[in-house]
Parts: structure tokens; C-alpha cells; sequence
């Protein structure tokens, strides 16, 4: 069989369009439950809740180092061939056994203990238990989706064409999540969050039922995770780290990946404060800001499609970086609703952009990195990856945390803030994001060489290896 290219592949080595939009559900579910929580967790606690903001940031702290350990660790473990896996597979099992506790874990954290005021680190215990027990599923859940990803899918036309499709599943799923909450949250009524959580949790289980009809692996891909493990002389966990990291290609998609979920983790962490506090609008109305993003993404697929098949993924992700850093920059000084729905809809188009080929980019790094060990490693790469994503949330605590301390952000719901503590929120809505996103293109620009005849000659060399 020929791809669209004219290249020879193995008929086992062509995933259905059906295939790839069932893991659309996936990535839509990832995403929604890392954006939902960068948006309302730490507004949530410090707000809503009235946890002090130095203690939210230290539970956001402890959350990102716990999890920082625990990713890369359980990807390892579950990166193996165990009883199940010659009948069920090596990533499907997983992904459901982790996909109920994620939701249940996800829904408590807007449980919080009623208590009073003096016993309010009772709340800052909760927020770390059920907080990290939540991110322990959801590492498995996502190891084995991104892992899963690259197993499926194995030329290059299939991940652009399997991103695309996952891009746009996703997209359209998410401006109908995103909608949810808006409806139903209230400033200064904790309830609310509850209830949005609580409809949140049902559709996300329905889009769950979708994906495990998608993620059914065939006979000759679980033959390879069990040959490419028993062959394998070296399955040290540490050792295996060590080889990726010699990879620059790897480390450099790999920051790249860290430095855009930094940029959105801080924005959507800031859209609450940045509607409420610099707008002066009810947060229903971030439905419209959502929606307008999210158009920009829908629209912008096609042509970042084409241009990615004439320019390929290094150059599309750079344009999209540098573009989308720009992008941020109108957030220093927007003063309405309109301005801040026009200027989401100019940044998702690079952010679609970036979207469609960082996973494929991804891919052909983990490749890269299982040419050189003999043996698929993509669940313990993909813990790698979260290990870095952390750093997100990192730098989302520190970030947030100190600005607010030091331009005494006041964290009454009903509260009028200070032109000093407006400043503050703009900058960590969009200064900081900006420059994060524009160096890192000039990074890529400059180190990323896994293109051309090195790609093509190493595509070659896995498929002589059965890899």
C-alpha cells in the first residue's frame, strides 16, 4: 500500500480515519482537564475559598514536584509487557483503568471541607492529597494516549493527517466544554463550581466510551511491544532516560512542549482574574472569549495543514511560536470585552498551528530515541514529557503567587483592585507568556535538525528493525 506521498507501507501500519477520531476524544479529554484545572484551581482556592494566596502557591508547588517525580516513574512501570497484554493490549488497558479514578479525582477537588477559619490548613492538606492523587491517574491516562499516538501511527502522513483530525475533534469538543462552566459559575459562590464539575464529569465519561472503541490495538502491534521488550538488552529506567537526553532533538521538542504549556497554563489561569478584575464582566462572558479562540483554531486547520505539507513541522512550529508570542503582547493593554474577544481569535490561529505538528514532532523524536535503544519506550518517554509539563505548574504557582503578594492582589470575590494589582495581572496573562513562547521559536529555529534526508534515512532504518 502507498501513502499520499507515493511511499510503501505495510497495510498494518494504516490507521482508519475512525481510529484517529476516537483519539481526538482523547486528546479532547486531556486537554479540557489540564485547561479546566490551570483555569479555576488556584482562582478557586484562593478566592473562592479564602485559602491564603503563599499557601495556594505551595500546594501548587508540591503538586508540580510530586508529580514532576511521579510521571516519568509511572510511565516507566507501565511501560512493559505484562499477563493482559497479548489479549488486551499494552496501552488500551491502562488508559481504562485510569480513566473513572481521573474524573471522580477531578470532581473533589471542588469538594472542599467546610471549616473555619483557624482550621484553614485542613482546606491547604486537601487541596495537596486530592490534588496530586488526581495527576497520578491522569499521568497513566495521558502516558498511554501520547504513547498510544505514536504507536498508531507511524508515517508522517498519518500523523499530520491523524493530528489534524485530532486537532479538529478536539476543538470542536472543547468549545462545547468550555461553555459549561461559564453558565453555571458565580463570583463569590462556591457551589457553582460543583455544579459545573459535577456536568463536566458526565460528558467527559460519554467521550471516554468514544475512545475505547478507537484504541483497540492490532495482533502485529502487540507482537512488537513484546519482541522490541525481550530483545532489548538495557531496560534500566535511568539508563533509558540518560540515552533520550543525549538526543538534542528530543530535549528540544521536549522544551518547546514545556515553554507553550507554560504560556497556556499561565493565560488560562489568568482569564478569571483578567475578566473579573480588569473587565469588570460576569464570567459568563468568557464563553464569548473562548469561542472566538477557538474559532481562530477551526479555521486556521486547513491552511496550517497545507502549509505544514509544503514547509514542514519545524518551520510551521516556529512561524506559530514567534506568532503566537506576538499574540500575547494586546493583553498589556486591552480595556474591553471586544478587544479581548478579537485578539483570542488572532491567537488561535498560530496556536492551531503549533497544535497540528508538536505532537508529530514528538513522535519523531521518541522515534529517534527507539532507533538508538532497540525497543519502544513511549510510555516512559511520554512520563518524561508530563515530568517537563510540570514545570507548567511550577512556574504557574511561583508566577501567580508572587506577583499577586507583591502588588497585594485582594482576594475578595467583590473586591475593586488597585491599578498596581491590575498591572500584575496582565503581566502574568500576557507579558510573560509572550516571551516565553518568542524565544523558544528562536531556540527551535536554531538547534532543531530532524528533517530532510536524516528523517527520511531514519523512518528506513525502524522499519528494517520492525521498530
Amino acid at each position: 500500500m502507498k501513502d499520499e506521498n507515493g511511499i510503501e507501507t505495510d497495510e498494518w501500519e494504516i490507521s482508519s480515519t475512525n481510529k484517529m477520531i476516537s483519539y481526538g476524544f482523547g486528546y479532547l479529554i486531556i486537554n479540557y482537564l489540564l485547561t479546566a484545572y490551570s483555569a479555576l484551581v488556584f482562582y478557586f482556592y484562593e478566592v473562592e475559598i479564602g485559602l491564603p494566596v503563599a499557601l495556594v502557591g505551595i500546594a501548587f508547588i508540591i503538586f508540580a514536584l510530586w508529580n514532576m517525580i511521579n510521571d516519568p516513574l509511572l510511565g516507566y512501570l507501565t511501560d512493559k509487557p505484562l499477563k493482559w497484554t497479548r489479549k488486551w493490549g499494552m496501552r488500551a488497558p491502562w488508559i481504562v483503568i485510569s480513566s473513572i479514578p481521573i474524573l471522580i479525582c477531578y470532581f473533589m477537588i471542588f469538594t472542599t471541607p467546610d471549616v473555619s477559619p483557624e482550621n484553614i490548613l485542613i482546606v491547604f492538606l486537601y487541596m495537596v492529597i486530592i490534588t496530586c492523587l488526581f495527576d497520578t491517574f491522569f499521568s497513566i491516562y495521558n502516558d498511554h494516549i501520547y504513547g498510544g499516538f505514536t504507536n498508531q501511527f507511524r508515517s508522517e502522513y498519518e500523523r499530520r493527517k491523524g493530528f489534524a483530525i485530532i486537532v479538529i475533534v478536539a476543538a470542536f469538543g472543547m468549545a462545547f466544554m468550555r461553555v459549561i462552566p461559564p453558565l453555571f459559575i458565580k463570583y463569590g459562590d462556591k457551589s457553582s463550581f460543583v455544579r459545573a464539575a459535577s456536568i463536566v464529569v458526565v460528558f467527559l465519561v460519554i467521550f471516554n466510551i468514544i475512545l475505547f472503541f478507537g484504541i483497540k490495538e492490532s495482533e502485529q502491534l502487540k507482537e512488537m511491544f513484546i519482541r522490541g521488550y525481550e530483545t532489548s538488552t538495557d531496560k534500566s529506567f535511568f539508563k533509558t532516560m540518560k540515552l533520550a537526553f543525549k538526543h538534542k532533538n528530543f530535549v528540544i521538542i521536549l522544551i518547546a512542549y514545556t515553554i507553550i504549556i507554560s504560556a497556556q497554563t499561565l493565560l488560562n489561569a489568568s482569564q478569571i482574574y483578567f475578566v473579573k478584575d480588569v473587565l469588570g464582566v460576569p464570567y459568563t462572558y468568557v464563553i464569548f472569549i473562548n469561542l472566538a479562540g477557538i474559532a481562530g483554531v477551526v479555521i486556521s486547520i486547513p491552511f496550517w495543514y497545507n502549509f505544514t505539507r509544503k514547509f514542514g513541522f519545524k518551520k510551521t512550529l516556529v512561524l506559530c511560536l514567534f506568532l503566537s508570542g506576538i499574540a500575547y503582547l494586546p493583553t498589556l493593554w486591552i480595556t474591553t470585552l471586544e478587544e479581548r474577544i478579537i485578539y483570542t481569535f488572532i491567537g488561535g490561529i498560530p496556536y492551531a498551528g503549533y497544535t497540528i505538528v508538536i505532537m508529530p514532532l514528538a513522535a519523531d523524536t521518541m522515534d529517534d530515541v527507539a532507533l538508538t535503544l532497540g525497543r519502544r519506550a513511549e510510555g516512559a518517554l511520554a512520563g518524561v514529557r508530563m515530568f517537563f509539563y510540570r514545570v507548567a505548574f511550577l512556574i504557574q504557582g511561583v508566577v501567580i503567587t508572587v506577583i499577586h503578594i507583591l502588588t497585594a492582589y485582594n482576594p475578595d470575590p467583590h473586591a475593586t483592585q488597585t491599578p498596581l494589582a491590575i498591572w500584575g495581572i496582565r503581566v502574568h496573562a500576557g507579558l510573560i507568556p509572550a516571551i516565553l513562547m518568542i524565544v523558544m521559536a528562536l531556540i527551535v529555529y536554531k538547534w532543531y535538525d530532524l528533517t530532510g534526508e536524516r528523517k527520511e534515512n531514519m523512518l528506513k532504518e525502524l522499519k528494517a528493525k520492525g521498530l
